[in-house]
């Protein structure tokens, strides 16, 4: 087999010119799972004979020209914090009713499955969504595929490691403050948190109610394109939702960027104490952008700090207001960081979260004056790559999140891709963040497919997968 991993994009055409089937992509991909699950802990559970029936019923629907789009067939994971009628839900938490959800599908799973997708299992999450790793609690320690002693970053964890060692071509992911980016960063994979409001999340267990959205982490930007295209739209279940028009989000990606508009932001996001490959990585993925027609100007993020600030206020309170009866009287089964984290939300007052909400509103007021210069918004992504579990587990969490250059967006709600762009020097990858107007996902695919024909960061493979007899 090739070292190359196969993106759902090709995959898809596989399917389309005979050249494989999805009872050959779920083997593959289980194969890969029975390989390398017991080390990287991506999967809660697997729903294998389900998954069989699915590939098999879409391998028949394909034959006889019956074609749901670009992920019929296609192995995909489900993060654990989505309500899926093949099994039961945990959010990672000894807490959550058992009852929660059981027999249902969200709203973004049942339309995975009217689109075709063979959908694999529950992939593992930290606790609720915000929790760090307990090696306490029964439940897989995730790891990273490029170096197991490492994070595979939070809470998509499972999703951000199965789709880097191939496992699936692609995962359901959650992001609060970052949780779809930070592990597509940290697992060497893309990974796209669309506009609040674009995709419904009724059906996930909450976080914060104003701030979480769902999305995908795959291996390419036009695989996170297929995927959205997939799941996007209004929800009765979901007031959030905007009834907006869902366009073709790849149809615009043609590997140039011919007149966009691309502020690049170092102010906030190179400093000292950063990876030291990271300036020099982040320089000559700007530097591809412009090879690829953009028009780099330089921009300074408009209250960045304090809408970091806002997010963090909003969510822990919003959380705690989920949390607080439970929190009361288990507090012993909530993971440790989970329930000082949450139970930190009764330290602020009323006032403090209109005060953040009107924050909120402050900084995508000046974001929307910013986006008449530009039309996208580059910056890195992370400060290092990957931390250690030894740095996580010793109580050191706040100089990670420190490094972490994702809350602003879910902040001010608009649409943010993150691609890989390099590693660092003890090769672990680094990723481009880019963010656009609110609905203007499309030109975030056409920005990152461009990046991506132009390089092969994101087809590069960890030596897990690389090194044993089931490369992608």
């Amino acid at each position: 087999m090739t070292d190359q991993p196969l993106t759902l994009t090709d995959a898809a055409a596989q399917l389309r010119d005979g050249s494989t089937t999805s009872v050959e992509l779920l083997r593959a991909a289980s194969a890969r799972a029975d390989a390398h699950d017991d080390v990287l802990g991506a999967y809660l559970i697997r729903f294998d004979e389900q998954a069989l029936a699915a590939a098999e019923r879409a391998d028949a629907e394909l034959a006889a020209g019956v074609d749901h789009g670009p992920l019929h067939g296609i192995p995909i994971g489900v993060k654990d914090i989505l309500a899926m009628s093949e099994g039961p839900t945990t959010a990672q938490s000894l807490v959550l009713d058992p009852a929660w959800g059981v027999g249902k599908d969200a709203p973004v799973v049942a339309r995975l499955k009217a689109a075709g997708a063979v959908l694999t299992g529950k992939l593992s999450t930290m606790e609720f969504a915000i929790g760090m790793p307990d090696p306490s609690k029964p439940f897989p320690l995730p790891r990273n595929p490029w170096d197991p002693a490492t994070w595979p970053g939070g809470s998509s964890s499972g999703s951000g490691g199965a789709v880097a060692s191939g496992m699936v071509l692609a995962g359901v992911g959650t992001d609060t403050a970052g949780s779809i980016r930070i592990p597509a960063v940290y697992c060497g994979v893309s990974g796209l948190m669309p506009t609040y409001g674009r995709v419904p999340k009724s059906g996930c267990v909450p976080l914060g109610y104003s701030l979480d959205h769902i999305g995908p982490l795959a291996r390419s930007a036009r695989d996170c394109g297929a995927f959205l295209q997939a799941i996007a739209g209004p929800d009765p279940t979901d007031v959030s939702t905007q009834d907006r028009p869902v366009p073709d989000f790849c149809a615009t990606a043609d590997g140039r960027l011919d007149g966009v508009r691309v502020g690049v932001e170092r102010a906030h996001h190179l400093k000292e104490g950063d990876d030291p490959a990271l300036e020099a990585a982040f320089e000559l993925a700007v530097g591809h952008l412009e090879a690829l027609g953009a028009v780099v100007s330089e921009v300074v993020i408009p209250h960045y700090d304090e809408a970091c600030v806002a997010q963090w206020v909003t969510m822990v309170c919003e959380a705690l207001a989920y949390h607080q009866g439970d929190l009361g009287s288990r507090w012993e089964d909530y993971f440790a960081f989970t329930r000082t984290t949450v139970a930190g939300g009764a330290l602020y007052s009323g006032a403090d979260v209109v005060q953040a909400q009107r924050v909120r509103r402050v900084a995508q007021r000046g974001l929307a004056a910013l986006f008449t210069d530009v039309d996208v918004i580059a910056t890195p992504a992370t400060a290092t790559g990957a931390p250690t579990y030894d740095t996580l587990l010793s109580g050191s969490v706040s100089d990670v999140m420190g490094g972490i250059h994702t809350a602003y967006w879910d902040a001010v709600g608009n649409p943010a891709l993150v691609v890989p762009m390099g590693f660092t020097d003890g090769g672990l990858p680094l990723s481009l963040q880019l963010a656009a107007r609110p609905f203007e996902e499309a030109l975030l695919i056409r920005a990152g497919d461009a990046f991506q024909q132009a390089t092969d960061w994101h087809l590069r493979v960890p030596p897990l997968v690389t090194e044993s007899s089931v490369a992608a």
